[in-house]
């Protein structure tokens, strides 16, 4: 706990003098561009209320402003994680400071909480845990040239100090391993550095973008913006059981894609490492370069982000170096601003994972968020289909390649306390109820539930 309470008060006291200097040092000509961007919007009938946004009001990098860090022509808001896409409506937590041609935007989220899994003791797999799961993000952007637009991006976790190499304790979880035995009911720690990648972007046109994006690590196009970037997700402090069917490739080392926008639409193709990381959370993993993926983006309107996307997957696991994958996802995502510090966004996603010679496993997750100023509502429903092997079960009681299905429903809230310069101190809880096939009553009782209460430490929404 010492090594957090050391790291907070560092980025408390370094946001908030560089918030506090931003301000300070911010012109008048600064200023008039905003006043400009937002004169314009509201002209135009560009307005953050669900209405579509025009190539022409929404060039950031031209007003002074930070634009998306894939395109000069698209707005901020686009901004997801690795190459992934947000609806244009999205809100932004996050602090931003200026230098010179260089833009920045910080992110971050600390959960301070006690979980506990199984709250009334109902099986033998539940397990609780004092911890606090923890992300950190740094974006920088500056034009090159008149058409190019280069933006490097810093990810990293505390995690292997706040949840050890075992990570914390979540019902029916599973994927990769600690001290060579896999981890099930727990979800793993993710590595101290999770993302370290630059993305160039040339603009033919307001409509045409061609970029290339490497990653060591990073995030290869497949899947939707992964879980603790998406706004319908970043309250919940829990991943998604169904993690491992959809964005648990965001950390990947060693990651070359090329991807392609025309209007609203986008191709991507991606070169990638498909080990996933290794039990040593600190180190950079070798990069192998052995598997593929493509994805096509669309975003409809402002309020709108579809993503389609196949993957193969070469030895994702280190217990199962035999073992590849076929991943296929297909995402919808939603954001609608409805008033000052309101906001609902939404996500609807289907993965699958496909091992040849065997049936593929589906899941499917449905989540939602409500913002209300400080109060924040959330909820999400998740189905997905574990093995025998994923769950780590004896094959002679329930066969070799038998298909559980499992259900979770969780509902959370959170709400504001105080701010802290430029960040924001929430208290909150949430509770899961999980549904499982019957057979698996004698571990895990019928219908568990789990439960946790939090502080959470986040940066305020970022004013557009």
């Amino acid at each position: 706990m010492k090594y957090i309470i050391i790291v907070l008060v560092l980025i408390c006291g370094f946001a908030y003098t560089t918030s506090a200097q931003q301000k300070m040092n911010m012109s008048d000509t600064t200023k008039h561009q905003h006043k400009t961007m937002k004169d314009t919007a509201k002209t135009k009938g560009d307005k953050m209320d669900g209405m579509d946004m025009s190539d022409d009001s929404m060039s950031g990098m031209d007003m002074g402003m930070m634009s998306s860090a894939q395109s000069k022509n698209l707005p901020m808001g686009r901004n997801g994680s690795g190459t992934s896409w947000l609806p244009d409506a999205s809100p932004m937590y996050g602090i931003m400071l200026h230098g010179g041609e260089w833009m920045y935007m910080l992110h971050g989220n600390i959960s301070f909480r006690y979980t506990k899994q199984d709250l009334f003791n109902k099986g033998s797999r539940g397990d609780d845990k004092f911890d606090s799961p923890n992300w950190f993000m740094g974006m920088a952007q500056r034009p090159v040239g008149k058409n190019g637009l280069l933006s490097l991006n810093l990810m990293m976790s505390l995690d292997p100090l706040t949840e050890k190499g075992y990570g914390y304790p979540l019902l029916f979880q599973t994927g990769e391993s600690w001290k060579g035995v896999p981890l099930v009911d727990r979800q793993h720690p993710h590595d101290l550095f999770s993302e370290v990648a630059a993305n160039y972007t040339y603009a033919l046109s307001k409509k045409t973008d061609l970029s290339i994006y490497v990653g060591y690590p990073g995030e290869p196009a497949i899947g939707p913006v992964a879980f603790m970037h998406r706004p319908s997700a970043m309250s919940d402090p829990d991943a998604p059981i169904s993690h491992h069917w959809s964005d648990a490739t965001h950390i990947t080392f060693g990651v070359a894609t090329i991807g392609f926008r025309y209007d609203q639409f986008k191709i991507e193709a991606s070169s990638f490492t498909g080990r996933e990381p290794d039990e040593n959370r600190y180190n950079f993993d070798k990069p192998r370069f052995d598997s593929w993926s493509t994805r096509l983006d669309y975003n409809p309107s402002a309020n709108w982000a579809l993503q389609v996307s196949h993957a193969f997957i070469k030895s994702p696991e280190a217990l199962s170096p035999a073992e590849n994958i076929y991943r296929t996802t297909a995402s919808a995502t939603y954001s609608l601003p409805f008033g000052d510090d309101k906001t609902f966004n939404a996500t609807a996603l289907w993965g699958l994972n496909k091992t040849p010679g065997h049936q593929g496993d589906n899941s499917a997750l449905l989540e939602g968020d409500i913002r209300l100023k400080k109060l924040d509502v959330y909820t999400r429903y998740e189905f997905v289909q574990k093995t025998t092997e994923e769950l780590r079960l004896n094959p002679l009681a329930y066969g070799d390649n038998t298909i559980f299905p499992v259900n979770a429903i969780t509902l959370g809230l959170n709400y504001d306390l105080f701010k802290l310069g430029p960040l924001n101190l929430a208290a909150g809880g949430q509770l899961t109820y999980y549904g499982a096939y019957s057979r698996l009553n004698s571990l895990y009782g019928a219908h568990p539930m789990g439960g946790e209460v939090f502080l959470r430490l986040y940066p305020a929404l970022t004013k557009m």
